[in-house]
C-alpha cells in the first residue's frame, strides 16, 4: 500500500471511529438516555420502597381489624363517632 491509501485509510477509520462515537453519545438509546434511566429508576424504586411501607401499614391495620373486636371498636367511634347502646355522648364546645 501507498503512503496515499494508507492515509485515506486512517481518514474513513477516523470518521467511521467518530460516527460511532456520535451514536453512543447522542442518538436514542446512547449514554445520555441510559443516565436518564438510572435516574428514572432511582425515583421509582424509592417510590415504590414508599409503597411497600404503606402497604405492609395497612395490612397491619387490616389484620387488626380481622382479629380483634376492640380495634374494630376504637375504629368505629373514633372515625364514625358511634357509640354503644344505651351510651349519652356528651360533646363539649369551647
Amino acid at each position: 500500500m501507498s503512503k496515499w491509501s494508507l492515509h485515506i485509510a486512517g481518514i474513513v477509520l477516523l470518521g467511521v471511529l467518530l460516527l460511532l462515537q456520535y451514536h453512543l453519545w447522542f442518538e436514542s438509546g446512547g449514554l445520555r438516555d441510559m443516565a436518564k434511566l438510572k435516574q428514572t429508576l432511582a425515583r421509582q424504586t424509592q417510590e415504590n420502597d414508599r409503597l411497600k411501607k404503606h402497604n405492609e401499614a395497612l395490612l397491619f391495620q387490616v389484620q387488626r381489624l380481622q382479629n380483634s373486636q376492640d380495634a374494630v371498636e376504637a375504629r368505629a367511634r373514633n372515625e364514625l363517632g358511634m357509640i354503644k347502646k344505651d351510651e349519652t355522648f356528651y360533646q363539649i364546645v369551647h
